[in-house]
């Protein structure tokens, strides 16, 4: 059986996450990506299809897919039980599915992927890519057309990887929100909580398309108290200093100016560097030299870390990921999701 995070979206998929695998099978990142659904199949809920052919040409059509980095499909949503991974009827034989996976991957245009090996294993083709300098193992289902995260054995012997017991239930839990950047009304009736990913294409679009309307209408109206924590996903290069560059700005200028370097990341994101923070933290009238002091010697470090070990440990497994008044939320959702779960916390 197997534990899926599956992201499904009425445009694209909605999610940047990392993969921690469950202890007892693997300890590595698993591939990001969009994947784009075949709507015209019922195949099950614990998949990500990748329909080769169909999927590519999508790639080409679709900005969202064609800009996402290869080493990270996304996945988050609930525990299945009850799933027959492929039609044994279909199956294919290893080199093929691995050959399916190594074209999917490859199609994306961030680099080269490797075959290392391929066995099967389980009921699964454990496939192991090469890629930028990293041998990661992938299970891909026996028809070669679906991958599949991390297994959980049903007889108790894994438990989950965050160990919180509430991924998937919808039980809202006590998110801790001391020293981290806040805007709005403290005293607000809703707190909502995002842990973000500045180089994250999906945190981006959460931030055009959702952000800035949420802000106008319930942070600006002291509605909702919006609280900022950082999750850099390790396969973004960029994203654990874009973090700790936004809390330099707010060691000079306090929530608000870490607000506009919020802001001006995610506005600038295809421009992200160490050198355009230095450029950047100027314009929003910090001191440079303080600044360039701070962002190069790691004051923030520790602190942006700390977010991304608690995010894991309360269900976080992906970017955006959100709690509203406590209630988890995961993947950029358009804007009439989270009025819908605003509304309804303001209305108890």
């Amino acid at each position: 059986m197997s534990r899926f995070l599956y992201l499904e979206h009425p445009k694209n998929d909605v999610l940047c996450t990392s993969f921690f695998l469950c202890q007892n099978i693997f300890k590595w990142i698993i591939i990001q990506g969009m994947m784009h659904q075949d709507k015209d199949k019922k195949e099950s809920d614990e998949v990500i299809q990748i329909p080769i052919g169909k999927w590519l040409y999508a790639v080409k059509h679709n900005m969202w897919m064609s800009i996402s980095i290869i080493l990270a499909i996304a996945l988050v949503v609930s525990l299945f039980f009850a799933f027959d991974f492929a039609d044994s009827d279909n199956e294919v034989s290893g080199d093929k599915a691995a050959s399916n996976l190594i074209d999917f991957v490859n199609a994306q245009g961030n680099g080269v992927a490797e075959l290392v090996s391929v066995e099967e294993k389980d009921g699964m083709y454990e496939v192991i890519v090469s890629f930028q300098g990293q041998n990661i193992p992938v299970l891909v289902t026996l028809d070669g057309k679906n991958l599949v995260s991390n297994v959980v054995p049903l007889d108790g012997s894994a438990a989950l990887a965050d160990g919180s017991g509430n991924e998937g239930s919808g039980e809202p839990i006590d998110v801790s929100i001391d020293g981290s950047p806040t805007k709005g009304n403290k005293n607000a009736k809703v707190v909502m909580v995002e842990f973000t990913d500045y180089e994250c294409p999906f945190c981006s679009k959460f931030y055009s398309e959702s952000y800035k309307q949420i802000v106008k209408d319930y942070v600006d109206t002291g509605k909702v108290l919006y609280v900022a924590k950082d999750f850099p996903l390790n396969f973004h290069q960029q994203a654990q200093k874009a973090a700790e560059s936004a809390r330099c700005i707010r060691d000079q200028k306090a929530d608000t100016g870490y607000f506009r370097m919020h802001d001006k990341l995610f506005e600038n994101q295809q421009s992200l560097s160490e050198a355009n923070y230095k450029i950047w933290a100027r314009e929003l009238g910090a001191d440079g030299k303080k600044f360039d002091e701070c962002l190069t010697s790691g004051k923030f470090a520790d602190e942006v870390k700390a977010d991304l070990a608690y995010g894991q440990q309360i269900g976080i497994s992906g970017t955006p990921g959100f709690f509203v008044n406590g209630k988890l939320v995961s993947g950029a959702q358009p804007y009439s999701v989270f009025k819908q779960l605003i509304d309804a916390e303001l209305a108890k």
